[in-house]
This record gives C-alpha cells, structure tokens and sequence, in this order.
C-alpha cells in the first residue's frame, strides 16, 4: 500500500476573446496558441498513457471563458485558418533551409499534422476531448468563476461573489451534465467567509495557497499535507510550495534548463521581412508564430548567442527531470508518512499553459512523470483531491487566512496603482446590478436587456484585465476591454430604467458578448434566491 499521494493540478484558463466584428484581433491568438502548445498535447499525453494502459491520475479546472470559446463555432473556424497557416509555414521553411534548421523544419511539420490529426478526431471540440477521460476517472474537470473575477475585491458585495459561482456551475452543468467536485478559486484567492457560498453552491473543496492553510486558525495540525475542513464542511487543500517551484520557476526549477527550447527567439521577428510577411499580422508587425529554433543555452546568453534546439536531447532532459521530481516526490512522502497519523497529499498546482506553451517540453515531462510514478516507484499513487477527502473524511476543522498565489500572496498584484482606478467604476457597477436583479420584466426585449447586463458586469469583472494592467503588457487591450464592458452595461441599465432598448444596438452586443446564453439576472439576487440557470 502507498504511503501517501501525489495531486496534480491544472488550471486551464484564458479571458473571453472573441471579435466577430472584426476579421482579425492578435488575442484571439492567446487561444489558438494554447490548443496547438498546451490543450492538444496534453490530450495526447493522455491518449497515449490509456493506449499504455497505465491508471493515471490529473484533475484539471476549465474555466467557464475557456470552454466558451473552444467551443464557439467563430473561434474554432478561425482556428483552422491560423493552424493551416502554421501547416504552410512549417512546410515552406523545409523547402527553403538546410542542414539542422531544415531537420527543425521537419519536425515542426510533423507536430502540426499530428496536432491536426488529433483536432479533427475530436470533431474540433476539444472539451469533448477532454470529458472522454473523466469517464474512465483518469482526469477529474473542477470549475473556476464565471469570468475568473477575483472575489476578495468583491466580497462587500457577496451578491456579486455568488453570481461568479453559480453561473460557474450552471456552465459547467450544461457542458459536462453533472455538478462539479471542486473550484479553483481565481488566483486561488479565499477570504474569510468564501467558504458559506461554496457551501450554499453544493462544492465540495477549494484550492488554496500555501500560506492560507499555513496561518489558518487554528494552526493545521499537517500544514499543507493534509486538507482541513472550514465549519461549513468545505475543504481547503493549500499548494505545496517545493513541488510547486521545481516546476514553476525558470531560475531555480526544470525550464530553465540549457538544453529547452528558447521561449523568447521566435521566426515570426527573424526572417527576412517579405518572406514572413503573409504568417504575420495583417497590418505588417511581426509577432510570434510559434516556430522557434534555438535552445535556452545558458543563463547568460543572449538571444544572438543562443545555440540550435535539439528536441531529442531535450526529450530525454524532460525524462530525467520527471525521475528527479519522482525521487524528490518520493522522500518527501516517505518522510512524512513518518511523521503524519494518515497518508500525507502533495498538491502540486500550475497553470495549464505552463507546459507546452511557456515551457515547450513541459507535456513531455507530464507523460514521462506518469509513467515513473507508475512503474518505478511504490511511495506514493496519483489521486484526485475528491477521491481523497472520500477516503479519508475526517480531517481538522480551521478557518484558512486570507491570501492569493500572486506576489507577495496576498491582494497586491490584481490592486495597486496601475489598476486601482477600475475598481469604483465595478462597484457602482455592481450596485446597480443587483438593483436591477429585482426587477421583473416588462417585455422579452428588457429580458434580454437584463441578461445582457449582467453578461457585461460579469465580463467586466475579469481579474484578467488588472492582471494585465500590472504586468504592463498589452496594456491598452485590457483598459479598452474594461472599458467597453462597463459603457455596455451602464447604457443598458440607462435604457432599461427609461424604457428605452435599441434592440438593434442590443442585437450586435449579443453576439459580440454571447458568453453563458442560459444566463438568468436574477442570479444577483443572491444566495438566499438561486434560480435556474
């Protein structure tokens, strides 16, 4: 019998972008680069561990925007467009280079027809995809917030708190036809209290940063290694800090090993301009393509300096990697299974994108983790954080602290100078919003009116745009999106307490914004008065 557990975790998620009316927008790429780096290759990791016959165990969130848009007909029309120009250039580059860069070449056009192959046998719906392992329990889906709002900045309003939860739900129940386990809170961030609406949601556990389990009240007896229980009988697993940052940190952990494939050194800013012109915008910036032919090298090298990627010694670099956090995993659950009354849990989580997208070789490593777990150890199994808490119920009641895994852990990163001037335009926002929730229709038209304004708020709320704001990349994108959200909603509320909706206005702002179709404003009524979605 294992003497203890290893939970791997991963959060798959990206803000609603989406532009009917317009023929191209350089975000929506933040989509398609994710199915063709990280969705399509974690899907054929796990196809290949099944064909193995090897019991593998991940739970990933796929957060409402997410599975919107991998689902949108719009968005995955566009994708086949920009997968058959990676196809294009991929094949274009064998017949205009030699030597290793044409070897580079062949292995790029190789990967895209096998990603391709692997879209179309999933009928282009990925989510689909993904459901086929929930069946045979390899892969256990959670939920996150309707639009990743972060509700630590919203809790005056737990209204507002509780209409990201249950849309979440509602979403999740009409893509995957059952309730979900568990939540990823947006940037796992809790404050004291969350736990009474996930209650009132039906969840059953939450994810937490280390530090919120570590200063919860009392002191948990087994730190992270265990899950405690807040009074409302909701769970609290807190991120293991060690495992966490082997992967996750480019100084200290695996990718920022010499010999994987260098992030920052792309074809679409090297070649030679009217060669690469028809791959990149349409207005003639250069942006990445995803075809990249050198290797990290050194810490030290500059981007001139760095030395041919080698997928072959990158590959087996990934395997040892996986045998290095397979022996770490091993002595540390050796070592507290020594010192714990019940089987200690390690839960290791990260952002989905980090493997294939922002760390090439990452779903190598996956597949090569799984296979060590399974068949060169006995220390530990794989587990779903549900399965868990059903084999062992008892746990240590606490009221975890307030926290987030951004900088410095707590709040500062998504509220700080570039994107505190947001926050009073969403709260008078939601202040209207829920005075509109308790007001009944007087025709189809302001039905739809109500629907599509809390559609806005909800869109509006993204803790993605501050984030954005903070990091000081795409800057201007993240103001106008904010922007726009909030003039959309606060023109519907004008209009609606005038009686006076442009339908045909009204018309365009449905289509642009169609997340949740099944919406119901109601919804911020609050917890007390949930209706169906």
């Amino acid at each position: 019998m294992a003497l203890g557990y290893l939970a791997l975790l991963l959060h798959a998620h990206l803000p609603f972008v989406r532009h009917p009316d317009r023929e191209y927008v350089l975000e929506e790429e933040w989509l398609f680069e994710a199915i063709t780096e990280t969705y399509i290759p974690l899907l054929q990791v796990f196809e290949g561990l099944r064909r193995d016959e090897i019991d593998f165990k991940i739970t990933m969130s796929l957060t409402p925007p997410l599975v919107s848009m991998l689902r949108d007909p719009l968005l995955v029309k566009r994708y086949d467009g920009h997968l058959a120009k990676l196809e294009e250039l991929a094949n274009k580059e064998i017949i205009f280079n030699k030597s290793h860069i044409r070897y580079l070449a062949k292995y790029y056009a190789n990967k895209l027809y096998l990603i391709r192959k692997t879209w179309e046998s999933y009928n282009r719906d990925l989510v689909w995809g993904f459901k086929q392992f929930i069946y045979s329990n390899n892969l256990d889906i959670i939920t996150s917030c309707a639009t990743h709002g972060y509700l630590p900045l919203m809790k005056m309003y737990p209204e507002a708190v509780w209409a990201q939860i249950q849309v979440a739900i509602a979403h999740y129940e009409n893509n995957f036809g059952c309730s979900p386990k568990g939540i990823w809170l947006p940037e796992c961030a809790y404050y004291e209290g969350l736990e009474h609406l996930l209650a009132d949601a039906g969840l059953r556990y939450f994810l937490t940063d280390g530090h919120g389990i570590f200063y919860a009240r009392p002191r948990p007896r087994f730190g992270n290694y265990a899950p405690i229980f807040t009074e409302t009988g909701v769970a609290a697993f807190g991120r293991d800090h060690e495992s966490s940052q082997q992967v996750w940190s480019s100084e200290v952990g695996y990718p920022g090993s010499p010999e994987y494939r260098e992030f920052y050194k792309d074809l679409g800013w090297e070649a030679d301009y009217d060669y690469i012109k028809p791959y990149i915008m349409p207005n003639g910036q250069r942006k990445n393509t995803g075809i990249k032919y050198h290797k990290i090298t050194s810490r030290t090298a500059s981007l001139a300096e760095k030395e041919f990627y080698d997928p072959i010694c990158a590959r087996e670099k990934a395997a040892e990697h996986a045998g290095n956090f397979t022996d770490n995993r091993g002595r540390q659950i050796k070592y507290l299974a020594q010192v714990m009354d019940r089987p200690p849990i390690v839960v290791s989580p990260y952002d989905a994108e980090l493997f294939g997208h922002w760390w090439y070789e990452g779903p190598w490593f996956l597949d090569f983790l799984f296979r060590k777990s399974w068949y060169d150890q006995n220390i530990y199994e794989m587990i779903h954080l549900a399965d868990y808490l059903r084999c062992y119920p008892t746990q240590q009641v606490c009221l975890p602290s307030q926290s987030s895994w951004g900088y410095k852990g707590f709040h500062d990163y998504w509220l700080n100078e570039t994107n505190a001037w947001i926050y009073p335009h969403l709260h008078k926002a939601t202040e209207r919003m829920i005075q509109l929730a308790n007001r009944e229709p007087s025709s189809l038209l302001e039905l739809r009116g109500l629907n599509q304004a809390a559609r806005e708020l909800l869109l509006a709320q993204s803790s993605d745009w501050a984030f954005i704001m903070r990091t000081g990349t795409m800057v201007t994108y993240a103001i106008s999106r904010t922007r726009s959200h909030l003039l959309r909603f606060n023109k519907l509320y004008e209009d609606i307490n005038k009686s006076r909706i442009d339908s045909g206005w009204l018309d365009k702002v449905e289509q642009i914004d169609n997340i949740f179709p099944s919406i119901d404003y109601r919804v911020y009524r609050g917890c007390e008065e949930p209706t169906p979605q």
